[in-house]
């Protein structure tokens, strides 16, 4: 090997410098007689040479030059596990919450039960390929700056399958596969987020000669809550209180994910408060414990009020020292009250 990746190493400081390769193309070997080791590798990064046969391994380099390494190449004749498939679910919040079990259909590729994958009309003949005698793969020799070099490639005349079928299957029309929908129930995990993908092994399309299925993806999406803006496992919520519970202090029904609790507005909350409360979030879906629920407080000041509230609010205010300047509409405002009204 060592041997070997000299003698490629040499031709690609050949090539790669101008000089070098016009004494090659116009003396080949014997024009480099001239040249030392050192000669031949100066100004020449090694990174290049693997970066200049698409950033491959030494193998791949070997490989190309038709020296092989003794590592092949899968080839197409050899196992082919099935490609995967995707699916969408919609869930609630509450159900990504606690957990849910929801039913998804999908269609995906499964062998023909009539030529059972083969491909061939059952009872038809099925030739061995003459080209490259069943193996899949046939020598290809081509010149390089060592002489004639042999690469194993994928057989044209099959395919790389090895067989000349004669008459497709009429069912599969030589596919090998149909498509057929079936019906998974798939576990939602609790603590699930928008956009999580749940893997689902073996239940995509169906390999080839003998090679494993591939897999489901279910993508996730959460439906938008009536109450709830949701952050990884913690959760927000809206609450308006009138001011005179922001003033007096109450006690208020707050919703969580799995029912009401009571929260103690204090006196003299302001609007824009927030107030936490623990573990009534999401729960974490790889560990244990939940998020909190945060509870952001808006003060709603009324647009409206009767003639016995102002006459209570303008004694307030004058109980408090301020100077009120009673608003008083005027006719505009009357007429267009009376509209909205």
């Amino acid at each position: 090997a060592t041997e070997k990746f000299k003698e490629i190493s040499e031709a690609y400081a050949v090539l790669s410098d101008e000089e070098k390769r016009q004494r090659y193309d116009q003396f080949g070997h014997a024009g480099m007689e001239g040249f030392s080791n050192e000669d031949i590798f100066r100004n020449v990064n090694f990174e290049d040479i693997f970066q200049g046969f698409g950033g491959g391994g030494i193998e791949d380099i070997f490989d190309l030059f038709g020296f092989g390494t003794g590592r092949s190449r899968a080839s197409r004749s050899g196992p082919r596990r099935g490609s995967d498939i995707y699916t969408e679910v919609e869930i609630t919040l509450e159900e990504a919450a606690n957990g849910a079990d929801k039913e998804v259909t999908v269609r995906h590729d499964v062998f023909c039960p009539v030529c059972d994958g083969s491909k061939a009309e059952p009872g038809s003949e099925v030739e061995t390929c003459p080209v490259c005698g069943g193996t899949g793969q046939r020598k290809q020799i081509r010149q390089s700056l060592f002489g004639q070099v042999m690469n194993v490639v994928q057989c044209g005349e099959c395919n790389g399958t090895g067989k000349i079928i004669k008459e497709p299957c009429h069912n599969c029309k030589g596919r090998g596969t149909i498509k057929e929908s079936k019906t998974l129930n798939i576990k939602i995990p609790a603590g699930v987020e928008n956009g999580n993908r749940l893997r689902v092994s073996g239940e995509g399309n169906v390999g080839d000669v003998g090679g494993g299925n591939g897999d489901l993806y279910v993508e996730i999406y959460i439906k938008r809550h009536e109450y709830f803006e949701r952050d990884g496992a913690n959760l927000y919520y809206e609450k308006q209180i009138s001011f005179v519970q922001a003033s007096l202090g109450d006690t208020v029904d707050i919703p969580t994910i799995n029912g009401e609790v009571e929260l103690k507005i204090p006196p003299g909350t302001q609007s824009g408060t927030t107030f936490r409360l623990r573990d009534q979030g999401m729960p974490y879906m790889r560990r244990a414990g939940k998020g909190n629920l945060y509870v952001n407080i808006t003060v709603v000041v009324p647009q409206k009020l009767s003639k016995e509230q102002k006459k209570l609010l303008i004694q307030f205010g004058e109980i408090s020292g301020d100077e009120i300047k009673v608003y008083n509409k005027g006719l505009f405002d009357k007429v267009k009250d009376a509209i909205n009204n």
